[in-house]
């Protein structure tokens, strides 16, 4: 579907944006919408769904056709939430998942590299076999 094709583009390349830029701890975006907390939170929210959707959705090659776009969306996403949750109050986060959310964010700047990276693939490629 165009739509979701479209939809998993963007939202890729956002989340990858917005975890790649800045330096840990610091929300100096030059774009001030970007550093909007409602605005991070819908974009992963979006892209949870726009990831859960393709999965779910009927492809050429099945599901392998757009494994990598969806669950680097779904991933993208819970790492928008779970960076939205740390930043503004640690005692919101129960104990294990601000574990989790700990760990997650560690590792942002490779994740982000890593999503912007199948979001170009993707739109340059759309119907290789593996993205």
């Amino acid at each position: 579907m165009t739509q979701l094709y479209f939809l998993s583009i963007l939202c890729n390349s956002l989340c990858g944006y917005l975890l790649f830029s800045g330096k840990e701890g610091d929300n100096t975006q030059k774009i001030e919408i970007f550093n909007n907390p409602t605005f991070q939170l819908s974009l992963g929210i979006i892209s949870i769904v726009t990831g859960v959707l393709k999965l779910l959705s009927p492809a050429k090659f099945l599901i392998v056709g757009d494994l990598f776009p969806a669950v680097a969306g779904v991933v993208g996403g819970f790492l928008m939430i779970f960076g939205i949750k740390g930043r503004t109050s640690s005692s919101s986060v129960p104990g294990s998942l601000e574990v989790i959310s700990a760990n997650l964010m560690r590792v942002k700047k490779p994740i982000g590299l890593g999503l912007i990276a199948i979001a170009i693939l993707h739109f340059l490629f759309p119907e290789l076999l593996f993205l």
